[in-house]
């Protein structure tokens, strides 16, 4: 029966191998210190967290997430170690909350490895504070107990460690913050929240609020909006889907039947909620995705745990000289190792059961993804035809763990963009990059920013996505040339000092005026030569060619530009840039950094792994490519059908 604590209550825990379930409001930073009979924490080895998340009996998130898993095997710890504290802070990110009192009572549960609850405890009451320390588990006569504490700081995490005795505090918690904006940097975003109605909002700027704080109007069904001049918008600018719904979504369709009894059903594609099939896809891919990242993790944590238990029964044992001497501990070896073995093949046997149930749903669900989700050798970009209306989502590589390397998952980013993308052109960045010669892999990163862009330009109605270039030096012409032969660019690649500053006033203004006009509730008045598409700008080559002022106007571009529809696309080596030291830091942690070679540098949103990242690539000798954007030019000259 689970207990469900308040601040101060304690109960007995029935076993040792724990996890700990965190449900927070907002993405948050979780954390453990391993403190003596007094709580006192001796040295930074003591406290795991983001930048080191691995301690002996204990694992926390590698990142801030609104939702973790800590990992505890209390019989695993360090001797000396009386006390458990499982800390939560607020990350210091831009615009994020400040304080706890801003977001939902963060929830904790104990529970075992079988998913049961031992003890749950919602921290409410807190306000001012950004950090607090939620519970600990601490000796209790030869046994081990929970107690929900509840102890938040208003000065942060730094407060909270020193607390707890630990040296230099604050440049401990800089250094903690400093790890979880890498991680938030590099991971993979989960899908936005459905609304209780299950609406798809988007989140990027909706439409200004209505006089005296009310609501706006919802816009009407697309088919009954009167069409707006073709220069100036008719109202304010509103990225969010037009099909909006208000009432809950249908329930998938009904699963295929059992193949035979006591087997498992056999996947369906589109076997998940949503208004149509594109949602319902895109739906079941991201369980899929949660599916392997859980499975994984169930069995890293199970070798892990094998491996430590084989660790202390051999130190047990042979820390008697008796057992040391004839074949007593080779005996004890084996049997140690055997049991390593078993623990480690039950494991392995249960996740191969996981993977070939996704491979099954892979194998049907990838046939049946529609253009946005599918990979250029998906037979669907042979009929493509222009869209009338912007999809959900737009697939821009596969993910891929090492533990099954043929099972990918689709990489799905919501439409608008949310933030922009970086290619990494870098040879420093990983290992396959270092083996890679810098002008091929800068080759590669071109030709993958073209790609994307040409994905993005088909995905869009006609005249609802403009694409800029910003290429410096003119040295990306090969790769440009099928966006420049088509004709779908806004203009010619921008080069020299003059066209980098011209394109960037011109999406600086562009943004600048949006937002006053969507802060003002006055759309109609901004100018007629305003251009009401979403803007994508490629730059390639940064950051040669960029003055200070330029660096600065990027800067805002990818703060500011795409909550009004102006994203970025950069090509660029962040070496190359070392010059302009950490006042470009916020631009790198902005975007969402991807390779134009495998890379395993991505993390997902439930556990942290690290994956591999495989970029797409239209297949050798295939006229796909030039066949789509053919399509968006003649479309964007006979105007949409």
């Amino acid at each position: 029966m689970t207990a469900e604590l308040v601040r101060g209550q304690n109960h007995t825990l029935p076993q040792t191998r724990l996890e700990i379930r965190i449900s927070a409001g907002a993405p948050v930073v979780a954390g453990a210190t391993l403190g003596d009979e007094h709580g006192t924490v001796h040295g930074v080895e003591r406290i795991a967290h983001p930048g080191s998340p691995q301690l002996p009996g204990l694992e926390v998130s590698r990142q801030a997430a609104a939702d973790h898993r800590l990992a505890v095997d209390l019989d695993a710890l360090p001797d000396g170690v009386h006390r458990v504290t499982v800390l939560l802070a607020l990350p210091l990110e831009a615009g994020g909350p400040i304080r706890f009192g801003a977001v939902a009572a963060p929830f904790v549960a104990v529970t075992g490895l079988d998913g049961d609850e031992i003890a749950t405890f919602t921290l409410t009451g807190l306000d001012t504070e950004s950090a607090v320390a939620a519970l600990e588990l601490y000796r209790r006569q030869g046994g081990w107990k929970v107690r929900a504490v509840g102890q938040g700081y208003a000065g942060g995490l730094a407060a909270m460690l020193a607390d707890q005795g630990v040296d230099r505090a604050a440049e401990l918690a800089g250094s903690i913050q400093a790890a979880v904006a890498r991680g938030m940097a590099r991971s993979v975003s989960p899908p936005p929240p459905r609304t209780p109605e299950g609406d798809r909002v988007r989140h990027a700027a909706g439409p200004a609020p209505a006089p005296g704080g009310g609501q706006p109007p919802v816009r009407p069904p697309a088919a009954q909006q009167p069409e707006p001049p073709a220069a100036v918008p008719s109202g304010p600018i509103d990225y969010a889907h037009p099909r909006r719904q208000s009432a809950a979504p249908p329930p998938p369709p009904p699963a295929a039947p059992p193949a035979a009894p006591g087997q498992p059903a056999q996947p369906v594609a589109g076997d998940a909620t949503g208004w149509s099939m594109d949602e319902r896809l895109y739906n079941q891919i991201w369980g899929m995705f949660e599916d392997l990242a859980r499975a994984t993790a169930a069995y890293r944590s199970a070798v892990d745990f094998a491996e430590s238990r084989m660790d202390q029964e051999l130190e047990q044992t042979l820390s008697d000289p008796r057992s040391r001497i004839g074949g007593a501990g080779d005996r004890a070896r084996e049997q140690a190792r055997a049991k390593r073995d078993e623990l480690t093949g039950r494991a392995r046997e249960a996740l191969d059961r996981d993977l070939a149930q996704l491979a099954a749903e892979s194998a049907v669900v990838e046939p049946a993804l529609p253009a946005p989700y599918a990979g250029w050798d998906n037979p669907v970009w042979h009929a493509y035809r222009v869209p009338m209306e912007i999809p959900m989502a737009l697939r821009i590589g596969d993910l891929h763990l090492p533990e099954s390397t043929a099972l990918r998952i689709p990489l799905l980013v919501r439409l608008p963009l949310e933030r922009g993308i970086w290619i990494d052109s870098g040879r420093t960045a990983s290992e396959a990059a270092a083996l890679t010669d810098s002008d091929q892999l800068h080759r590669l990163a071109m030709e993958s920013a073209v790609l994307h862009a040409a994905r993005l330009l088909a995905v869009y109605p006609a005249d609802e996505f403009s694409v800029h270039v910003i290429d410096p030096a003119g040295s990306a012409t090969a790769a440009l040339a099928p966006l420049v032969r088509s004709g779908v660019l806004a203009g010619p690649p921008a080069s020299g000092p003059g066209g980098v500053s011209s394109v960037l006033a011109q999406l600086t203004r562009r943004v600048d005026l949006v937002q006053m006009a969507i802060r003002a509730g006055a759309a109609d008045s901004l100018p007629p030569d305003l251009d009401p598409a979403e803007q994508l700008l490629i730059v390639n080559d940064f950051p040669h060619g960029f003055d200070d002022r330029a660096v600065t106007q990027l800067r805002y571009l990818a703060d500011e530009g795409p909550s009004v529809g102006v994203h970025l696309l950069m090509v660029a080596d962040r070496e190359d840039a070392s010059a302009f030291g950490p006042v470009l830091d916020p631009l790198w942690r902005s975007l969402l950094r991807i390779t134009p070679v495998a890379d395993d540098h991505l993390a997902d949103p439930w556990v942290g792994h690290a994956w591999t990242y495989e970029p797409l690539r239209t297949p050798p000798g295939s006229g796909v490519l030039e066949l789509v954007l053919a399509q968006v030019a003649a479309a964007r000259r006979t105007g949409p059908r």
